[in-house]
């Protein structure tokens, strides 16, 4: 009788209830399994240790992307069975692989070329036996659909940048999961906007395993980092997300982000994509060194040191990141050269203007422009 269910059970059919199910197992995985992680790592000494660069000065364990790996493996297994059961174990599989090699970092330290290798390692899988790529850009910058070859290293170059970019900006609690969380969120509401439950359910699940890490990574007395473990794992998934997103918009031109995918991925990944670039030009440019290296030039450093704290700090830069797709969704029908002139220019812009007042009333320039506003006469 069970059997006879399944074989005519359709999860699109009841996506509320089915969508549920994959929030509330994940969530209930993740709530279970942190405390017992959060133990074990105050047992075995598994903490990471305060240094010269670190704004924490206590010692804090680093395995909150454990909890995160286990709740998703759990969601994929028992609910894969009625989606896309080919591309959901070879996520699986590509998981593991920077499961392993995020664990190893937290614990022993990898080497960056090692990480790389890995992360190379996991994308080629669900791009080669998936065929899950980037065809084109909607006509961005004139491109709508790639070569073969081209199309594949342009989908890796993708998923190594998504992946590092999340890895770099996990430096102040609840920022690296409360964008992942974000971004899972927004593509969730996109896949069930394109019928596409596969990525829904995992978009939702990853919804569902952060909300209890995030309450530890923000507490003061058991707190946890997602280590690169975790932050490698939720930068492959929405490197996914953001793939197969638009991979499938130009398949089906008749999609309603046919015109946008390539903006509103954009728009969902801005702060960590931003930066990245912004931290690499700093390393390479001005301190000729790897960009790899560590240092204190990222930008949520520049908001502790303006006086904000680690809270105050993620708050800010999720609310705009939220804005910033907000935004490019309204403008999803306009040229999608305009959507990117515009979602540039509204995001440099509000990601400037702390700074910009900042340097102004240091200067004294803001409050002499305003006096002189105020005094001049006619």
């Amino acid at each position: 009788m069970i059997q006879e269910i399944l074989n005519y059970f359709n999860p699109l059919e009841h996506l509320e209830l089915w969508l549920i199910l994959a929030f509330f197992l994940a969530f209930m995985v993740s709530m279970s399994t942190f405390p017992a992680i959060f133990n074990i790592a105050e047992a075995k000494h598994l903490m990471d240790e305060p240094g010269d660069r670190s704004i924490h000065s206590v010692k804090t364990p680093t395995l909150g992307g454990v909890g995160i790996f286990i709740s998703l493996v759990v969601v994929i297994t028992m609910l894969g069975g009625l989606l896309d059961t080919k591309i959901l174990l070879l996520i699986l599989g590509s998981l593991t692989i920077l499961f392993f090699l995020g664990l190893k970092d937290d614990l022993l330290i990898l080497s960056p070329t090692k990480k790389l290798f890995g992360q190379f390692l996991a994308a080629m899988l669900l791009i080669i036996f998936t065929d899950t790529r980037i065809l084109g850009l909607s006509g961005l910058f004139g491109v709508t659909i790639m070569p073969y070859w081209v199309s594949v290293a342009f989908t890796l170059f993708v998923y190594l940048l998504v992946i590092n970019a999340y890895n770099l900006i996990d430096g102040v609690d609840g920022l690296a999961g409360c964008l992942a969380l974000l971004g899972s969120g927004a593509f969730a509401f996109i896949a069930i906007k394109i019928d596409d439950v596969t990525m829904s359910t995992v978009a939702v699940g990853t919804v569902g395993a952060l909300i209890p890490f995030l309450r530890l990574n923000f507490s003061k007395h058991k707190k946890i980092f997602m280590g690169d473990t975790g932050s490698m794992i939720i930068g492959f998934l929405l490197a996914f997300f953001a793939v197969r997103f638009i991979g499938s918009t130009q398949s089906t031109p008749a999609s309603e982000f046919s015109n946008s995918a390539p903006i509103m991925v954009l728009a969902i990944l801005f702060f960590p994509l931003l930066d990245t670039f912004r931290i690499f030009m700093i390393r390479l440019v001005l301190l000729k060194k790897s960009p790899f290296s560590a240092d204190n030039n990222h930008l949520h450093h520049r908001f502790l040191g303006l006086g904000f704290s680690h809270v105050q700090t993620t708050m800010y830069i999720v609310i705009l990141n939220l804005m910033l797709v907000a935004f490019a969704y309204a403008m999803r029908d306009f040229d999608i050269h305009y959507q990117f002139m515009a979602l540039a220019l509204v995001g440099m812009l509000l990601y400037s203007v702390l700074f910009i007042y900042n340097w102004l009333m240091i200067k004294g320039g803001l409050p002499q422009l305003l006096n002189a506003v105020k005094n001049y006469k006619l």
